[in-house]
């Protein structure tokens, strides 16, 4: 079951800390472009506020709309500082308050990649030099004031760059921890479930030798309840017919119960093959041998086709022939009701480079 969140995130209050100490920040940045001049320009004041309004609810509007989000903040704020440059200065281009234009520069920088970045660093400048036009009308456009008009511009991209180059490590950065804090997960994943696997196949293990001593301890009573049930076969010859057929029951069903304990230690024990050269045709018509002695049903036939010259085999006789013995069983409890033929078939075969038999 998935636990449930933590009520408490030491982390998500750090960086709300964060985000409330740089609010601080803007608002007294803020504040002090208010009390400086002109003071008494109310539209200055209200551009001012609005400016720090945007600000505030910039990473709001971002996560509302995450596609278009970015545009609007950029714009907005560009229109603002565009406003404010108006609203200070006869000439607007001539305005003190010029550096506002970094915001939207450095916001482009933060969350677009660079040549986003630069398009809106290019777009904030046109903007700028709007301005230009009408101050051309009052008065000319000397060398001095193109090279320093000029030189605030390149400032524009300077800042751009430099900002969105520490944007765009920190984020390679931010996406590498991110990758890391995903393996770190999955690799604990990996070990819980390898560690509930070792338990379960500690308590496998565990059930195991418990069922193979019970199952060494069942032998015990069955030997002595065989054993009795002899004795009392033999004590009931001149008997009854009944009495005797209960207690050929008795034995009977004990060799069953002995058998299947056999069957399941056998399960149970790790089994190793010995294997050794033989020929295969010897194990197969033993088998064969063996089912058509025990076999009670409708006749089958068997028909042998082994080819000439077989190679030895390596294999392990007892295995193998257990392996043959189910096979051929079922074979004939296949034919059971209406008898039929069966036809064991072997011959040579090579496979990589290595000779062996097949069918």
């Amino acid at each position: 079951m998935e636990s449930a969140p933590p009520i408490f995130d030491p982390e998500s209050r750090r960086y709300s800390r964060l985000d409330a100490i740089w609010l601080t920040i803007w608002l007294v940045f803020l504040g002090g472009l208010a009390v400086l001049p002109p003071r008494l320009e109310w539209h200055k004041q209200v551009i001012l506020l609005a400016i720090g309004i945007v600000q505030a609810l910039e990473a709001k509007i971002i996560a509302r709309v995450p596609k278009r989000g970015v545009f609007y903040v950029i714009l907005l704020k560009i229109v603002l500082a565009t406003l404010l440059l108006d609203h200070t200065e006869e000439i607007a281009i001539n305005s003190s308050y010029w550096p506002i234009y970094f915001v939207p520069v450095v916001t482009a920088a933060l969350y677009c990649g660079p040549w986003a970045t630069l398009l809106w660093t290019l777009f904030t400048s046109a903007a700028y030099c709007s301005y230009l036009y009408p101050a051309m009308q009052e008065s000319d456009l000397t060398p001095e004031a193109s090279e320093y008009l000029g030189l605030r511009i390149l400032f524009f991209f300077l800042a751009a760059m430099v900002v969105n180059r520490f944007s765009q490590q920190s984020r390679h950065q931010t996406g590498l921890y991110r990758e890391l804090a995903e393996r770190l997960a999955e690799t604990n994943r990996r070990l819980e479930q390898a560690q509930a696997e070792a338990r379960r196949s500690e308590r496998l293990a565990a059930l195991g030798q418990l069922s193979a001593g019970l199952a060494h301890e069942i032998r015990n009573p069955l030997g002595v309840i065989k054993g009795s049930a002899e004795m009392l076969s033999q004590k009931l010859e001149a008997s009854d017919e009944l009495p005797r057929e209960l207690a050929g029951y008795i034995s009977t069903e004990v060799n069953r119960l002995s058998a299947l304990v056999t069957e399941f230690l056998d399960f149970a024990r790790p089994l190793h093959a010995q294997r050794e050269p033989a020929e295969i045709t010897k194990v197969l018509d033993r088998t064969l041998g063996i089912v058509a002695t025990r076999w009670k049903g409708k006749l089958v036939r068997v028909e042998r086709n082994y080819a000439d010259l077989l190679p030895l085999v390596p294999l392990d006789e007892s295995l193998c022939e257990q392996a043959f013995l189910n096979l051929v069983q079922n074979a004939h409890e296949a034919m059971e009701e209406s008898g039929g033929t069966l036809r064991a078939e072997v011959r040579a075969a090579a496979r990589e480079g290595r000779e062996g038999v097949g069918r």
